[in-house]
């Protein structure tokens, strides 16, 4: 995504007393921007304004994880779907209840265990 080479610190000249129109040129901004930036950080102060960038940076980074590790479970799924026989999946559901504790509800999943009796 490009940075853009602006910050939002600059809403806080108009609120010094310069007006739009001119910090808007000073800074080689639209009016829109300015609005859109006032609009989204405007009774914030610059801290604020930094913890909610710092904020939206770690909510991506987390989302990120998020998928690789979705992305990670789904492949181990499909292998071990492909490669274990029904003793060895049975076996497996008494280890991951026995050890780890999970009922046999989360160990079955339709598309990965299929329930054997």
């Amino acid at each position: 995504m490009k940075q853009s080479k602006f910050s939002e610190h600059q809403i806080k000249e108009v609120e010094k007393g310069m007006p739009v129109a001119d910090v808007c040129r000073r800074h080689g901004i639209s009016s829109s921007t300015y609005f859109k930036w006032k609009a989204k950080y405007g009774g914030m102060e610059a801290s604020d304004i930094r913890q909610l960038k710092e904020l939206e940076s770690e909510n991506s980074k987390l989302k990120r994880m998020y998928v690789e590790l979705s992305l990670e479970c789904h492949a181990l799924r499909d292998l071990i779907e492909k490669i274990l026989t029904a003793e060895v999946r049975r076996e497996s559901v008494a280890y991951l209840t026995g050890t780890h504790g999970l009922s046999e509800h989360r160990c079955f999943f339709d598309h990965f265990v299929p329930r054997v009796a």
